[in-house]
């Protein structure tokens, strides 16, 4: 298990690099976040469709003779189908406000609210939507969130110097729509191996994200990088996004579901230390308070949740 948390921990740290990265990008070139969101997906799709493959050839081996749900695309349901793209219509919106949100304000304070908020929203919403009934400590841990974002908001007001307050909305945008993904996955499981959902989730995402970039004359900006910005989105496509859920899903299958689930909440805070190394931001006393509460409510949230036989799922 060890083992599981440790590789699990590292896909924290790697996913945690994407919002400096994206920063880099935003203050050196003329790039919109929406076309990263779009040129992000586009790089991780082939490292997808390998992994997709090979998952698929294991399964056909052990059932052989059998058509097995995800042993192929054409083995997959309607119904199926239908969430993988609904998922991906979460994913397409997520890339674009939170790239967005960090491009605006903060990438520590972007990815703390982004990141942290969900897992709270969800075992609050749960309960109308999923019938899963919220215990005494996940109110509390809903209060206490609340109460840590407000005190991020007001922190980075403090070091800006301004209320920046597009860049906390698009944040705020980017918890609300990955809250949406993770009910829809909870209450819609499909049974679909892991990465054939997410080659059809990524490559819905990128033919959802093509036309809007498209129209929105988010590919000019491409004639402002250079050879050192290209190498940032391949980065940015290749190591937090490929690497880090390979690493993400290898550890899984040694830990808990609840253990991973905790392990997860360093993202925001390695990318929260990271960008005050880098970035030189800082969240102040008020916004390290705040970061403090909003990850011991993300915990709690995560631990207790989940009403009791209710399945844990990541």
């Amino acid at each position: 298990m060890i083992h599981g948390a440790l590789l699990i921990a590292l896909a924290s740290l790697l996913w945690a690099t994407t919002g400096i990265v994206a920063k880099f990008l935003f203050n050196g070139t003329e790039l919109e976040a929406i076309t990263l969101g779009f040129l992000r997906l586009v790089v991780a799709l082939p490292f997808f469709w390998l992994l997709m493959r090979r998952e698929q050839r294991q399964l056909v081996a052990r059932n052989p003779g059998q058509t097995v749900p995800g042993s192929s695309l054409r083995s997959l349901s309607g119904k199926a189908m239908l969430t993988l793209t609904a998922l991906g219509l979460f994913q397409a919106f997520y890339q674009g406000s939170y790239l967005l949100a960090v491009d605006l304000t903060g990438a520590g304070i972007a990815t703390l609210i982004s990141l942290c908020l969900p897992p709270v929203l969800v075992a609050i919403l749960a309960a109308p939507l999923l019938g899963e009934k919220p215990g005494l400590l996940t109110i509390l841990a809903a209060i206490a969130a609340i109460l840590g974002t407000g005190m991020l908001v007001v922190s980075d007001m403090d070091t800006a110097g301004t209320l920046r307050l597009a860049g906390i909305l698009m944040a705020l945008l980017a918890a609300a729509v990955y809250t949406g993904f993770t009910l829809t996955s909870r209450y819609n499981s499909t049974g679909t191996p892991v990465f054939t959902t997410a080659f059809i989730c990524f490559g819905t995402a990128a033919l959802l994200l093509l036309p809007v970039v498209a129209l929105s004359g988010g590919f000019a900006g491409l004639e402002t990088m250079g050879l050192k910005h290209w190498l940032m989105v391949l980065y940015i496509g290749v190591v937090p996004t490929c690497i880090g859920y390979l690493l993400f899903f290898t550890g899984m299958k040694t830990t808990p579901a609840t253990v991973s689930s905790i392990v997860v909440v360093l993202e925001p805070l390695f990318i929260a230390l990271l960008a005050w190394l880098i970035l030189g931001e800082e969240l102040g006393q008020i916004g390290v308070a705040g970061a403090f509460i909003l990850t011991v409510a993300v915990i709690v949230a995560s631990r207790y949740g989940k009403a009791p036989g209710a399945s844990q799922e990541s």
